[in-house]
């Protein structure tokens, strides 16, 4: 993660779109740009994989049979590292090949010739369920998005509109545990262990 990074308004999803068929990637960019979506294409696996790890899309819309790396490497791919939501899309109506996809991670699966329309609701339908999970951290393993508000607990960094912010080890401490249990109780005891861990003599004052 760099120092600065380039969030979108938190009103407004990101969607990667993985076709090797430049005319599906044209009508999809269209289309969902229109409903307000930012929208980022690829036209291979590994094209994909590198757009999904800058840009940190909020759903991806993942052809099955491309060149490089296929859909199901692509997927595989992703579900290392994120439980971001995939539409897998394929020319094969063969139901093994549906459930294939399924199993590796994909959330949903259109064959093609598919209808826009439909789509588009489906797409709606995913990311109104995500909007009532948040906050959540499906987008990376290791960060927790609050809004403008992103802690990469890997690296023990925050961000705050994209810009790092500099906390002390127990301020950070801090932030992580209330990020990680938004709405919930925390005991006073579980409180100072976890900010100050074995510092018994600030967990007795």
């Amino acid at each position: 993660m760099s120092e600065s990074m380039n969030n979108l308004s938190i009103d407004q999803h990101s969607i990667l779109v993985v076709d090797d068929e430049p005319s599906i990637r044209r009508i999809l960019d269209t289309r969902l740009s229109m409903m307000g979506y930012k929208v980022f294409t690829a036209a291979d696996g590994v094209k994909a994989l590198k757009v999904f790890k800058c840009q940190h899309p909020d759903l991806i819309i993942l052809d099955v049979m491309m060149p490089k790396l296929d859909g199901y490497g692509v997927c595989q791919a992703v579900r290392k590292i994120s439980r971001v939501p995939i539409i897998m899309l394929t020319a094969m109506s063969d139901v093994g090949d549906r459930i294939t996809g399924l199993e590796m991670g994909a959330d949903d699966y259109m064959v093609k010739p598919f209808s826009p329309k439909e789509l588009e609701s489906r797409v709606r339908g995913i990311l109104r369920r995500l909007d009532a999970l948040k906050p959540t951290n499906y987008q990376i393993a290791g960060v927790i998005e609050m809004g403008s508000l992103q802690i990469d607990t890997n690296k023990q960094q925050v961000y705050l509109d994209g810009e790092r912010i500099f906390l002390t080890y127990v301020e950070y401490r801090l932030l992580e545990l209330l990020a990680s249990r938004p709405g919930k109780t925390i005991s006073r005891q579980e409180f100072l262990q976890k900010t100050w861990g074995d510092n018994k003599e600030a967990i007795a004052n």
